[in-house]
Formats: C-alpha cells, sequence, structure tokens
C-alpha cells in the first residue's frame, strides 16, 4: 500500500503537543488532582466532547491515511489503535508509539513520515485519556497501567512489537516491560519522565496552576512554552486538540510511579534511550548516567540542543537512530 505522506508544517507546533500533554501528569505527580466522583475518566458535558471530537478529526488529517483502524477490547476499556502500513511492506515487528500524557495519535504526525521509511506502525490513544479510546474501569496502579497494555499488545495480530514511548509514554513502554514484557521486542525512549530521574522541582511548581481546566489558556500556552525553553507556542490543529482535550476531559488514573533500579534492571529487551540535553522535565546529565548504570547494555544518547519537545525538533535524526536500534532486531 501506497503511504501517504503529509506536508509537514512548522515543527513548533509540536512545543504544544510535547509541553501541555505533560500538564496533568506532573500535577497528579505533585498530589495536587483535583477530586472527582467518577470512577473513570469522562467527558465535563456532550457540548465539550463534541467540541474535542471536532479537533481531534482536524488535527487527524495531518497524519498519513491509516490503513486499519482498530477498537480493541481490554479488561480495563476499550482501546483506539491506528494501523498506518510501511512503504516498503516490511514484515518486520512493527513499532508501537505511546504518547504523552492529553496527547492521542495525531500528536505524532511530524514524526510517522520518517517513520513509515522503516517499518509499520500502531499509534494508540491511551486509555483513560482523551481520545477516542474508552475506559470503562478504574486503572488504580502501576500493574493496572501494564494490565491494559499488555490485553492490547495480545489483541493485535502481530507476534512482536517495537514500543516507541515519549515523554509519560516512556514510563508506559518501560513500566509494560518491567510487568508484562511478554510481545515485547524492544523499546526507545524519548526524553521519558519518571523512568531514569524525578520530575525537576521546577516543573512541577509551574505545572501546577496549568493544570487547572478552568484557569486561562494562557497559563498552560505559558507552561508549554516553559517545558520548550521558550519557544513561542503556535495555533495548529494538535494544539486546539490537546487545548479541547485538557478543557473536557477528567482524567481518573493512578499517578506514574518513579521505576525501582530492580525493575529496570530486570528489563531483558533492547532499550534505546534519547534525552533532551535541554529538558526541563528533569536532570539529563543525572538521568544519562543512571540510564548507563542500570541498563548497561541499552543505548543512551543525548541531543544537546533539545528541549523536551525532542520529537519535534528532531524527528529525521530520530527516526535515524531508531532505524539503526532496529536494523539488527526482528
Amino acid at each position: 500500500m501506497r503511504v501517504r505522506v503529509p506536508r509537514i508544517r512548522h515543527r513548533r507546533r509540536w512545543i504544544v503537543g510535547g509541553g501541555v500533554a505533560l500538564v496533568t501528569t506532573l500535577a497528579v505527580a505533585a498530589g495536587v488532582a483535583l477530586h472527582h466522583p467518577a470512577p473513570v475518566g469522562y467527558y465535563v458535558s456532550a457540548r465539550a466532547q463534541d467540541r474535542f471530537l471536532r479537533a481531534y478529526e482536524r488535527a487527524m488529517a495531518d497524519l498519513p491515511q491509516p490503513d486499519r483502524t482498530l477498537d480493541v477490547r481490554t479488561s480495563f476499556g476499550v482501546v483506539r489503535v491506528y494501523h498506518f502500513a510501511g512503504a516498503d511492506s516490511s514484515p518486520a515487528a512493527p513499532l508501537l508509539l505511546l504518547p504523552g500524557r492529553a496527547a492521542p495519535s495525531p500528536v505524532w504526525a511530524d514524526n510517522l513520515p520518517s517513520l513509515l521509511r522503516t517499518r509499520s506502525v500502531y499509534t494508540v490513544d491511551l486509555l483513560g485519556e482523551p481520545g477516542m479510546s474508552v475506559q470503562q474501569r478504574p486503572i488504580g496502579s502501576a500493574r493496572d497501567h501494564a494490565q491494559w497494555l499488555h490485553e492490547l499488545l495480545r489483541g493485535l495480530p502481530d507476534e512482536r512489537l517495537h514500543l516507541l514511548g515519549l515523554s509519560i509514554g516512556g514510563w508506559t513502554a518501560m513500566n509494560l516491560v518491567a510487568h508484562r514484557p511478554e510481545k515485547v521486542a524492544s523499546v526507545v525512549l524519548l526524553d521519558p519522565v519518571l523512568v531514569f530521574t524525578d520530575l525537576s522541582p521546577a516543573a512541577i511548581v509551574r505545572s501546577i496552576p496549568a493544570s487547572v481546566r478552568w484557569f486561562p489558556r494562557s497559563w498552560r500556552d505559558d507552561f508549554a512554552s516553559w517545558t520548550a525553553n521558550g519557544a513561542p507556542v503556535e495555533d495548529v490543529p494538535v494544539a486546539e486538540m490537546i487545548e479541547a482535550g485538557m478543557q473536557s476531559y477528567v482524567l481518573k488514573l493512578s499517578a506514574p510511579e518513579r521505576l525501582t533500579d530492580e525493575q529496570l534492571a530486570g528489563v531483558r529487551v533492547p532499550v534505546l534511550t534519547l534525552l533532551a540535553g535541554r529538558s526541563r522535565m528533569h536532570d539529563t546529565a543525572a538521568g544519562a548516567a543512571h540510564a548507563r548504570r542500570v541498563l548497561p547494555h541499552a543505548v543512551v544518547k543525548v541531543y544537546p540542543e533539545a528541549s523536551h519537545a525532542i520529537n519535534g525538533e528532531h524527528p529525521e535524526r530520530i527516526a535515524a537512530d531508531i532505524a539503526a536500534h532496529l536494523a539488527p532486531l526482528p
């Protein structure tokens, strides 16, 4: 199948996707999430959901056309997955992309064209987040997070898959291999949070006012710009989608807990870690040193000039590093 490669917009769009996607994660980790009685995530109103779905549809137009759309049932809910056939129709194990918090599949628009030159790709709308997945049972622990993702992988036809996790998606990937690694061929991490280091105090403090959905949008935009080291935020479809999701959807998920050294040392699949040298989310130098210590056989690279918006700043370089990582693997 021929892959339609969309026109790539200015990469500053990813400043919004990379920064705002972390706001809720940081606030929950800081212990400031507001109480809501519902046991699972929900939209605050039908009107708010409609606004988000319109924004989601507009943002999806920037992606290549998926050749399959799957809704996979797990014991925690129904997970929306899109499959994009690679340009060479390779039978190799596909990539499965796990995004940052509050940022469903359209946030990968800038990365898909180059990744699809390597092999086929799945994108996932994380369960319990704004998107097309539907949470039906509380996700209250790290094991719960791992279990629904394991059940998703088990529901896909591929024998093995390579995971690519961005930000909190990196934690989601490593949490899975720490608990249920059965179908995972390898893991690629893009500036992951709560895997090798704690969140920086500045990130936690700055996220608190930006995490309240009824506060002005400018507060979230300021935080998004800060995570991308001061780059401006632009109004583009993916930004509108993330904003609509944060305004309309209430998350009911357990806070991610930093993985222990014992859990990391127990990982047996190949791991490629790409860290942002100027990330404000954590201490990159400490994270790189820790990653090399607890995963001595993993490959750890630091992009010196990258911010936490690394995926949008360096899509071609990331794709090349991933291709090299995957080359000797099935």
